[in-house]
């Protein structure tokens, strides 16, 4: 059994939660981030700690416990730090290029493939093959990060595609291996 939904978020002096119906609105120095929650989990906000409390031991509300808690600790997380992903290319002649706002990526594909960012969310190319994504959403930069690794997955026989910095990518034999 889990133990995360007990554990009290400690607000830093930077950041406001504000708190209407189900919705909650965590502003910082980094962005302002809105979420509804389930009613079936109290959030309460004294002296700068968040504490979360469910409204009975039904199966829902135990599994709603830790995840509304894990949420609300990454949206003040991310209004504060920010959260990144660093994706890498690995292939020869793959490479990344910003253009305004676009990404434009050369992998392989007879056309570039181009990629609009979202909303909030901040593209960095420092070598034309590294890739960083970052923004205050956790779950924003994380799909958008996903989206452009599946443009081209990293394969098994030779190892080329995108891939995340920190990734393994498990390698096979060929045919002619024994």
């Amino acid at each position: 059994m889990s133990r995360i939904g007990y554990k009290i978020i400690k607000v830093p002096d930077k950041v406001t939660i504000t708190k209407k119906g189900d919705q909650v609105t965590v502003k910082g120095p980094k962005g302002e981030l809105t979420r509804e929650f389930s009613p079936l989990i109290t959030i309460t906000q004294k002296d700068g700690v968040l504490s979360f409390e469910r409204a009975d031991h039904g199966k829902k509300s135990r599994q709603l416990h830790g995840t509304v808690r894990a949420n609300l600790a990454n949206m003040v997380t991310g209004v504060t730090e920010g959260f990144t992903k660093k994706l890498k290319l690995v292939g020869v002649g793959y490479r990344a290029q910003l253009k305004g706002k676009k990404l434009v990526l050369n992998v392989g594909y007879s056309n570039p493939v181009e990629m609009d960012a979202p909303e909030g969310i901040t593209i960095e190319v420092p070598s034309n093959t590294e890739i960083n994504v970052s923004g205050a959403s956790k779950q924003e930069v994380g799909q958008f990060a996903a989206t452009v690794r599946a443009v081209r997955s990293p394969e098994p026989y030779k190892g080329k595609g995108i891939r995340y910095v920190d990734e393994y990518v498990r390698r096979k034999e060929g045919k002619t291996g024994k």
